[in-house]
C-alpha cells in the first residue's frame, strides 16, 4: 500500500514539475505614450524587431518606414521614429525626428 502511495505521489510531483517547463514567459507590456526610457528602447531595438513588433510594443510612436513621405514638423518628444531596416525587413536602427 505504501509503495502505491509513494508511486502516486512521485507521478504527481513529476507532472507538476513538468508543467513548469512548458510555461512561457509573459510578453512585455506595450509602452504607451512617447519614448522616455531610452535604455529600454535601445535594448528593444537591439533585438531587431519587425515593424509589427515595434508597433505592438510602442503603439503611440509613429513608425516611419524608408522612402515614406512625412511632414517636416520638428518633434522633440520622441514620438516619430525613422527606421533603418536590414534585408529581411527587421529594424536595425534609426532616429527620432
Amino acid at each position: 500500500m505504501r509503495h502505491r502511495l509513494f508511486l502516486a505521489a512521485a507521478i504527481a510531483v513529476a507532472l507538476g514539475l513538468g508543467g513548469c517547463q512548458t510555461m512561457s514567459t509573459a510578453s512585455p507590456a506595450p509602452v504607451h505614450g512617447y519614448v522616455t526610457d531610452m535604455t529600454a528602447f535601445n535594448a528593444f531595438i537591439a533585438t531587431h524587431p519587425t515593424p509589427a513588433q515595434f508597433r505592438a510594443m510602442y503603439p503611440d510612436v509613429q513608425l516611419v518606414m524608408p522612402n515614406t513621405i512625412t511632414t517636416m514638423d520638428f518633434r522633440s518628444n520622441n514620438s516619430r521614429y525613422f527606421v533603418e531596416l536590414d534585408k529581411d525587413g527587421h529594424i536595425v536602427g534609426g532616429h527620432f525626428g
